[in-house]
């Protein structure tokens, strides 16, 4: 790859992308809040590796400043992956956490991997193609309470994800929902809140990492590390894409009690 820009790369799984894509070789635009994080990550890369490392401090719940990454993206002709690894995953019931809050999560999990991602598509398309990796989440699957907006969020990613894919695999893209289990990293802020939980149930970063690439080879548009078959995962995505679709007539099921005459 000549150039990857991974997003919430100032620790965890986005720092774990840039060390493992610097070491294959790729060049680096780092993108995070935090510029004294990117700028020690970023100088030990170009030590060990010698790729070389750029570095932007953005906050991409911050208008302004995801525009400003956009236009690094429009305006390079050279990043061939994007990571969109940053995010928000505040726990809490709904109406327990602020409106503000809420928006913040949207903001970073929806509004900025899609504005990103269509800033990237274009340029990946017309060079022949590219690669975009969204971090989802088991979350996206699942109905605990307390993760109510953060679950919607990483729902969107997932769906996005897989409808990006089949508009776009013939013209050369290639895409992955990246399902991490329990990883180690930093959402919420609390890096402490792992060790709640037996050390043999928690995925590094770096394990993670190196099963995400591993399947972007394989071909597959989902990746779950930690499910051995993965034709398990590819029967109940068909099972509920079946149930979604319309049948062929007008009828209403029996269970409504409607008069059928009356359907259409």
């Amino acid at each position: 790859m000549k150039k990857a820009l991974v997003t919430g790369s100032s620790s965890g799984i986005g720092a774990a992308f840039a060390a493992h894509l610097a070491r294959q070789g790729s060049d680096l635009v780092l993108v995070a809040r935090r510029q004294d994080r990117l700028e020690t990550l970023a100088e030990r890369l170009r030590g060990e590796t010698g790729v070389s490392v750029e570095v932007l401090k953005a906050d991409l719940a911050d208008p302004t400043d995801l525009h400003r990454i956009e236009e690094r993206i429009e305006q390079g002709d050279d990043i061939d992956l994007l990571v969109n690894n940053a995010g928000i995953g505040d726990i809490a019931h709904f109406v327990d956490q602020e409106r503000d809050t809420h928006e913040r999560m949207i903001a970073v999990n929806v509004l900025a991997l899609t504005r990103l991602s269509h800033a990237a598509i274009p340029g990946m398309v017309e060079r022949g193609g590219g690669t975009i990796i969204n971090v989802a989440s088991g979350f996206a699957f699942d109905y605990m309470p307390g993760a109510s907006v953060y679950a919607a969020t990483k729902s969107y990613v997932a769906q996005l994800t897989h409808v990006l894919d089949a508009e776009l695999r013939e013209k050369g893209m290639r895409f992955q929902a990246l399902v991490p289990g329990l990883t180690r990293t930093e959402l919420g802020g609390d890096a402490e809140f792992f060790d709640m939980f037996p050390p043999e149930h928690v995925m590094s970063p770096e394990v993670l990492v190196e099963v995400s690439l591993a399947s972007l080879e394989l071909g597959e548009r989902v990746c779950i590390p930690r499910l051995a078959d993965i034709g398990e995962w590819e029967r109940a995505h068909a099972a509920i894409r079946a149930v979604g679709k319309s049948p062929p007539h007008n009828q209403v099921a029996p269970r409504y009690g409607l008069d059928q005459q009356s359907a259409g």
